[in-house]
């Protein structure tokens, strides 16, 4: 078994390729109204992300 399983994978933007582990700080969490809470990138504030756990 692979010895980094249990550690956290990387979230990318795909607007501007702001890359970060997933849950981490660095990422912005925003409420949307009727969509919920959303990661935000930091940098260019897009909320296309491909987030990882």
């Amino acid at each position: 078994m692979a010895s980094n399983s249990t550690s956290l994978g990387l979230s990318r933007c795909r607007n501007c390729g702001f890359e970060a582990p997933g849950g981490d700080d660095a990422w912005r969490r925003i409420d949307v109204p009727k969509l919920g809470r959303m990661t935000q990138c930091p940098d260019c504030e897009s909320t296309d992300v491909i987030t990882s756990r």
